[in-house]
């Protein structure tokens, strides 16, 4: 048995994304933030639909179209293929832990 809250390091100095189970149609990704945010150049578009959860801290996800979401802790998101977006801003009082699940 393992836990999402387990082995969080008190220093992310770049994102860390962390695989928890792949298979052929889906991927879930524990992703841990600390004040980090996309490259101002560039979207993500991902081939995948994502469905996301912050589980504590927040995120901001900006979407090619100008809108904003502001997720915090219990907020998920679903992220259709190729909608373009980025991530804004995250908290930079504690870690934010993402749950990431991408399917087809």
């Amino acid at each position: 048995m393992n836990n999402v809250f387990e082995d969080i390091p008190t220093s992310v100095p770049s994102e860390i994304f962390e695989e928890i189970v792949t298979t052929q149609n889906l991927r879930i990704e524990r992703i841990l933030s600390y004040g980090q945010s996309s490259p101002e150049q560039g979207w993500y578009d991902q081939d995948e639909n994502e469905w996301v959860v912050v589980l504590s801290g927040f995120g901001v996800i900006e979407f090619e179209d100008g809108r904003e979401v502001h997720l915090k802790k219990g907020d998920y998101l679903n992220i259709k293929a190729h909608e373009k977006h980025k991530v804004k801003a995250t908290s930079l009082k504690e870690v934010t832990v993402w749950l990431a699940i991408f399917y087809v």
